[in-house]
């Protein structure tokens, strides 16, 4: 793998992890065009800590006040936002890494994606601030998220959409959002990491890791910070009409055996 390869794919997962589109689904598409059947695990990994680097930084003064007070409302709601992904996501592990590996379902989960994104502009304007959401609307925005663990289902789409379901304004629903992600991305990086462990080494160079890590960092944080000033006055169909288009664009190539 090219520095350059390294770079834009770093470049997708940063935009994408918090652009409600899709970064699984725009990575699967990334290496492809790129003739690359895997990215390499090793490089998947630190494309994910990178934007992982980028959240924490982004959120630090939240998780500065969880240092400081680990029993703040806070962490209630991040624990019980992301009990529904580790259920789900280790109950079926296998199944949901082997569709990310063949691809054969991502064509139609855009599609879905760009239901939800379209959807969430019927949804009536809710009032609630950061210090009003309850256990309750952790859960329920986290059982969105765990639903994002198919591959091109977007997390930050689902998760944005459940907080307006749940009355949050649209600033909040997507700050929300974009910090319940924080513990699912660090839980995915942990074990990437181990099973790069078990692995062993791959070929690809120190140079083109921090390359990858670097972008998807950068881009990442700048997602994060555009996207929330964006859903203040914006609608979410603009991104509904893009994942369409490339979801049947990608259904109409597969079904041709061009993808």
């Amino acid at each position: 793998m090219s520095k350059i390869e390294a770079f834009i794919l770093g470049i997708i997962q940063g935009l994408t992890e918090f652009l409600p589109i899709s970064s699984t689904g725009h990575l699967y598409v990334g290496r492809n065009l790129f003739g690359l059947q895997e990215a390499g695990l090793l490089l998947d990994t630190m494309l994910h800590f990178g934007t992982l680097i980028a959240v924490l930084y982004f959120y630090r003064e939240e998780f500065a006040k969880i240092i400081r007070n680990p029993f703040h409302k806070l962490s209630f709601l991040l624990i019980v936002g992301t009990i529904p992904a580790v259920i789900i996501g280790l109950a079926f592990k296998d199944y949901f890494e082997e569709i990310s590996k063949t691809g054969v379902t991502i064509g139609w989960e855009f599609l879905i994606t760009g239901a939800f994104l379209w959807f969430a502009d019927s949804i009536k304007q809710g009032a609630k601030k950061m210090e009003d959401i309850s256990w309750k609307d952790a859960l329920f925005i986290g059982t969105f998220q765990a639903a994002a663990i198919f591959p091109a289902i977007s997390r930050s789409g689902l998760t944005i959409v459940a907080g307006l379901f749940r009355k949050l304004d649209r600033e909040t629903a997507a700050y929300f959002s974009f910090l319940i992600s924080t513990p699912a991305i660090a839980g995915a990086v942990f074990l990437q990491t181990v099973e790069v462990a078990q692995v062993g080494k791959e070929d690809i160079s120190l140079m083109a890791l921090m390359i990858g890590i670097l972008s998807s960092c950068l881009f990442g944080y700048f997602a994060v910070k555009w996207m929330i000033n964006y859903l203040k006055k914006h609608s979410l169909r603009m991104f509904a009409v893009y994942v369409w288009i490339l979801g049947i664009a990608i259904i109409t190539l597969q079904h041709f055996k061009l993808f």
